[in-house]
């Protein structure tokens, strides 16, 4: 793949100074310094109504909600801040996978990746379940490594503006992104393969050949043929 990979990040959390939010602005401070290759790109979903079939008309949503489904259509991967609400994701970031979940579903076949922060395990709950929406919705997330902070922990992990400065997170935010970029480059190799239907390999190792066929499998992402 040419150019950069183009990361959409979603807050569940509409307060101004909230944590969750700030953990997208450590992200995106660190695609622009030491994650290469990687742009990310905040998007605010506070403006979307509440999911009403009926604000859809003759197959066309709201300006607000095309708008926000052309920005998940046209990412490569996304990065959820999914604080944790009753043991679930929050109404908000809910409500925005909902509306651009609605036909056609534009969050299909790509990585993402979630952190979060709270008090306790630090909105762990909310991970699992917003891996279970991922499941219908065709949303394939990395596995590891998994980020959950506590904010009230000492030393101090924000200041009072909601901005990251637990050098020790910092880093391992640094290794969701990195995840999240190896396997946004992997996926899409994949896809690019099973469009072919035919493989020919050519300057390809046995090796990677395996691994790249147990992938694609795994994903179910349709048989190809593999022509030596």
């Amino acid at each position: 793949m040419s150019g950069l990979i183009k990361v959409v990040a979603l807050s569940g959390s509409l307060r101004k100074a909230s944590y969750n939010t700030g953990l997208i602005r450590s992200a995106i401070e660190l695609s622009k310094s030491v994650v290469e290759g990687v742009e990310v790109e905040y998007v605010d979903i506070s403006n979307l109504p509440l999911l009403n079939t009926d604000l859809e008309k003759e197959g066309t949503y709201p300006a607000e909600v095309e708008a926000f489904r052309q920005k998940i259509l046209g990412a490569d991967s996304f990065l959820f801040a999914s604080p944790e609400y009753n043991y679930s994701v929050s109404a908000p970031l809910k409500n925005a996978i909902d509306w651009a979940s609605r036909p056609p579903n534009v969050w299909a076949r790509k990585p993402a990746a979630i952190v979060s922060v709270g008090g306790g395990h630090g909105g762990a709950k909310s991970h699992y379940h917003l891996r279970q929406i991922g499941v219908f919705i065709d949303l394939h997330f990395i596995n590891k490594p998994e980020f959950f902070l506590n904010a009230f922990q000492p030393p101090a992990k924000f200041n009072g503006d909601g901005d990251l400065i637990d050098e020790d997170a910092r880093n391992k935010l640094k290794e969701i992104l990195l995840s999240l970029k190896a396997f946004t480059l992997q996926l899409q190799e994949c896809y690019q393969v099973s469009t072919t239907r035919n493989l020919i390999v050519k300057n390809w190792s046995i090796t990677k050949m395996v691994e790249l066929t147990y992938f694609c499998f795994v994903l179910e992402v349709g048989i190809f043929e593999i022509q030596l």
